[in-house]
């Protein structure tokens, strides 16, 4: 399947009826809470298979996953993967390995919100994110607030940034 920037792959609250590999691009993924905000709090990036809280046992989906840029992504019927999971020995360690992976993306994301000042954290997230999206800027596919976000800033100060440090 390809989707579009902009198009929706899941939604929070989807029944987990299949799970999906990233192929390539990128995908933000949003929750929106009860008091009505809505916060970025996952990237999706190639090589993923999602949701991560579904890998094992269904559950319903805890976000919404859209398109930063033009993605492909394989579509996998949850009853299909549970039922090879149980039935193929190497496919748990598959798993294992899956969430391993966003264990050290979510490290190296932590280690990036540590280090000293908010425009080193946003040459550190561009760097990053440009590693998938083929010298796009930042700019094209994520709004001030969502980069503030993930760097842990507020909109004005990703703006501030930006104008002093483009990228």
């Amino acid at each position: 399947m390809i989707l579009h920037k902009g198009e929706v792959l899941f939604h929070q609250g989807d029944e987990s009826k299949y799970l999906y590999h990233v192929n390539s691009g990128l995908f933000k993924v949003t929750r929106l809470h009860e008091n009505g905000n809505i916060v970025l709090f996952n990237i999706l990036y190639p090589g993923e298979t999602v949701p991560h809280h579904s890998l094992i046992s269904p559950k319903e989906i805890h976000g919404t996953a859209i398109a930063l840029v033009t993605s492909e992504v394989e579509v996998i019927k949850a009853a299909d993967w549970y039922r090879e999971l149980e039935e193929d020995p190497r496919r748990p360690l598959e798993v294992a390995r899956l969430l391993q992976e966003k264990v050290r993306f979510m490290q190296e994301r932590l280690d990036h919100l540590t280090v000293g000042s908010p425009a080193e954290r946003l040459e550190l997230l561009s760097k990053w994110l440009a590693r998938h999206v083929n010298g796009t800027p930042l700019t094209d596919y994520m709004t001030q607030e969502e980069i503030g976000q993930l760097i842990g800033v507020r909109r004005e100060t990703v703006n501030r940034l930006l104008r002093s440090h483009p990228l």
